[in-house]
């Protein structure tokens, strides 16, 4: 549920309708405005989307976002090279396994 507050930001107490008379979704943040809320269309992001929009959250610090952001760029680059290093782990395996049948097969 959210009302709108005298500032403009939406507080969590009764569900705001978009253009299109649907429930308006909660957003958690873009990389531009990280760790701050937002109510929007449920097409939001896509190009029938209505323009509704309104802030759920004050303001974040420049800091408290360049932080934000920072971590996030961090653990999406942890998560690439985890999947990088599972990928290589993969093809070591399947290489060592056609080793051994190749030496199985030569011995035998």
């Amino acid at each position: 549920m959210v009302m709108e507050n005298v500032d403009g930001y939406a507080q969590i107490n009764e569900q705001k309708m978009c253009m299109y008379g649907m429930n308006a979704a909660m957003r958690t943040w873009t990389e531009k405005n990280s760790g701050r809320r937002f109510l929007g269309c449920s097409f939001y992001g896509r190009p029938d989307a209505c323009d509704y929009f309104k802030w759920v959250d004050l303001l974040v610090h420049p800091r408290y976002k360049s932080v934000i952001n920072g971590l996030l760029k961090n653990a999406n680059h942890k998560a690439a090279l985890e999947r990088k290093l599972h990928r290589k782990l993969i093809y070591h395996w399947i290489l060592l396994a056609m080793v051994l049948v190749v030496l199985i097969q030569y011995v035998v």
